[in-house]
C-alpha cells in the first residue's frame, strides 16, 4: 500500500492538491462538507435558473491550461471557451465604456480619453508583461518555506522592473492623469483585497492578465471547471467523500492521528492537507497547542473583503447590458474606504453585475435572464440582517434600472440573497471574507500563513489564506505546490 493522504474541503485548491497528490502515487481520500464539490464555486438550479454561487471571472487561461496539460488532457476536453468581446463594461456617473478584447482598440480608447494614453498603455503593458512572466515562472509555484527561495538571479536582476517597493495607486497615476483610466486600472487590484495605494506595483501583472490575457467564458458557467477539475481526480484515483464535514483532528506524537467528522466516521492517514479556511482549520478543528497562529495574529491580518451577493432570476431579457458591468457610477474612493479603512456598511456602494444569459442561454429559461450582483463589504462586520440585505437590493437594482434604460424589479420572479452570515456559516470563513488575505507587501509571498504546521510534522495548508494568494488560478497553483512540497517533505 501506497502513501496515504487526506485532503480537506473540494474548492479549486482541495482538488487540485488532491488530483497532483495521486498523481504522484499517493492514495488520496477527500472529504467535503457539502453534498457537491467546489466549495465556493459551487453551483445551484432554481426554476429553471443556472447560478455560478462564487467566482465569475475566467482570467489567465494559460494557468488552467498548464493545470490539465499535467494530466495529459486540455481544457477543450472539458469546456468550451469563448472570449468576450467586450471584455466587460463599466458604468460612470454619466456614461459608459466597453472595454474591447482588441489590443489596437484598447490603445485607441485610451487615446480618444487622454491625448498619449495610447502610448503610455503599450509602455505600461510591456512593463507589466515582465512582472507576469516573471512571477509566474519564478514566484508563485515556490512553497515560502524559506527566503532562499526568492533567491533567483533573474528575479534579483529585474527587482526593481518587478515594482516591489511601490504602490499601484503611484504606478497607475504616473501613466495616466484621466480619472476614468486610473479606476480602469486600479480595479484589477480589487480582486486582490486592498486599497490600490496598498496594493505592490508588483500586481500590475493583472492589468496584464485582464487586457492582454483577456475575459473569458467556459460554456455552461464557472461550475464547468469544477466538473472538469472532479472528472479528472477521479481518473487520478483520488476517491471523493461528501456531506463528511471535518469537526476534530487528533494529534499524537506530533501527527495527526484521526480525523474525525460530524456524522461520526474517523479517518486516518500519512498526511492531512486542509483546503479548508485556514483560520477555522487553526483554531476550531486543532487544539490551542498545536495551533500555528494566535488570535492576535489572526486580529492583525489584513483581509480582503467579503461580498453581498444576490442570485436573481428575471421572467425576460434585459436591454443594454453586457455579461460583466461594474458600476462606478457613484464615488470609488468613499466606498473603498468604507471596506479598507474604517470597516462600516457603505452608504453608497459600488457593485456589480453579471448576466451569464446574455453569453449562455442554457443558464436561464427562454427568454429570460439570470442576474449576479454583488456588493463588496468589509470583512468582520456585524449585522448582515434580511432588512439591510433587500435595502441595499433595492438601492442598487434601481442605480441599475437608470444606466440600462430597463425594468428589473417588475420582471423577478427568482430571488436569493448571500451574505457574510453565509460565508461563516458555509464555509467556515474567518470574518465572512471572501477573497481571503489582501496582498498587501506584508502578506505577499513568505509572509502568508505557513503551508505546513510548526507542531504538527504531518498536518499543511492550502488555499486562499496561504501561497500565492486568493483568486481561481492562484488555488490552482497553491494545490499544486502544496502536493509537490508534501511528496518532496515524504518521498
Amino acid at each position: 500500500m501506497g502513501k496515504t493522504a487526506i485532503v480537506i474541503g473540494s474548492g479549486f485548491a482541495g482538488m487540485s492538491t488532491a488530483t497532483h497528490l495521486a498523481k504522484l502515487g499517493w492514495q488520496v481520500t477527500l472529504l467535503e462538507k457539502h453534498s457537491t464539490p467546489g466549495g465556493r464555486a459551487r453551483q445551484f438550479c432554481a426554476q429553471g435558473f443556472t447560478f455560478d454561487m462564487g467566482p465569475s471571472w475566467y482570467w489567465m487561461p494559460d494557468v488552467f491550461e498548464r493545470y490539465f496539460a499535467q494530466f495529459n488532457k486540455k481544457v477543450s476536453d472539458y469546456y468550451t471557451l469563448e472570449r468576450l468581446d467586450p471584455s466587460y463594461r463599466i458604468h460612470w456617473p454619466d456614461s459608459f465604456t466597453d472595454i474591447p478584447a482588441s489590443l489596437d482598440e484598447m490603445y485607441t480608447l485610451f487615446e480618444s480619453l487622454e491625448k498619449g494614453a495610447g502610448n503610455q498603455l503599450k509602455i505600461f503593458l510591456e512593463e507589466a508583461k515582465f512582472k507576469y512572466d516573471t512571477g509566474m515562472q519564478k514566484l508563485v509555484y515556490k512553497p515560502g518555506q524559506k527566503i532562499s527561495e526568492l533567491i533567483d538571479i533573474d528575479v534579483i536582476k529585474g527587482v526593481f522592473k518587478l515594482d516591489v517597493f511601490s504602490n499601484m495607486q503611484k504606478h497607475v497615476h504616473k501613466f495616466f492623469k484621466h480619472p476614468h483610466l486610473q479606476y480602469l486600472m486600479e480595479f484589477p487590484v480589487l480582486f486582490l483585497g486592498a486599497l490600490a495605494k496598498d496594493t505592490p506595483a508588483l500586481y500590475s501583472l493583472m492589468n496584464y492578465a485582464d487586457i492582454v490575457g483577456g475575459t473569458w467564458w467556459p460554456s455552461n458557467g464557472m461550475y464547468s471547471i469544477v466538473e472538469a477539475m472532479h472528472k479528472v481526480a477521479i481518473e487520478q484515483g483520488v476517491t471523493f467523500l461528501m456531506e463528511h464535514d471535518v469537526e476534530r483532528l487528533e494529534v499524537v506524537n506530533k501527527k495527526i492521528n484521526s480525523v474525525f467528522c460530524k456524522n461520526g466516521e474517523t479517518f486516518s492517514a500519512d498526511v492531512i492537507i486542509s483546503g479548508a479556511d485556514y483560520h477555522h482549520t487553526d483554531t476550531k478543528l486543532l487544539a490551542p497547542a498545536f495551533r500555528n497562529y494566535s488570535d492576535a495574529y489572526w486580529e492583525s491580518r489584513k483581509m480582503a473583503p467579503s461580498s453581498l451577493l444576490y442570485y436573481v432570476g428575471l421572467n425576460k431579457k434585459l436591454k443594454n447590458v453586457l455579461h460583466h458591468q461594474l458600476f462606478f457610477d457613484v464615488d470609488f474612493e468613499t466606498h473603498a474606504n468604507e471596506i479598507y479603512v474604517s470597516k462600516q456598511w457603505p452608504a453608497n456602494p459600488l457593485f456589480y453585475a453579471s448576466i451569464t444569459s446574455v453569453t449562455d442561454s442554457t443558464v436561464a429559461p427562454q427568454g429570460c435572464d439570470n442576474l449576479f450582483l454583488l456588493i463588496p463589504v468589509a470583512a468582520g462586520i456585524a449585522n448582515d440582517t434580511e432588512e439591510r440585505r433587500e435595502n441595499y437590493f433595492l438601492q442598487i437594482v434601481k442605480r441599475m434600472e437608470e444606466k440600462i434604460g430597463d425594468t428589473i424589479l417588475d420582471s423577478i420572479v427568482y430571488k436569493k440573497s448571500f451574505g457574510t452570515t453565509d460565508f461563516i456559516n458555509e464555509y467556515n470563513s474567518y470574518k465572512g471574507n471572501a477573497y481571503g488575505l489582501a496582498n498587501v507587501l506584508t502578506q505577499t509571498a513568505n509572509l502568508k500563513p505557513s503551508i505546513s504546521n510548526k507542531h504538527i510534522n504531518n498536518l499543511f495548508y492550502t488555499g486562499q489564506l496561504t501561497i500565492p494568494g486568493p483568486g481561481v488560478p492562484p488555488s490552482l497553483i497553491s494545490g499544486e505546490v502544496v502536493a509537490k512540497y508534501v511528496n518532496k517533505l515524504f518521498a
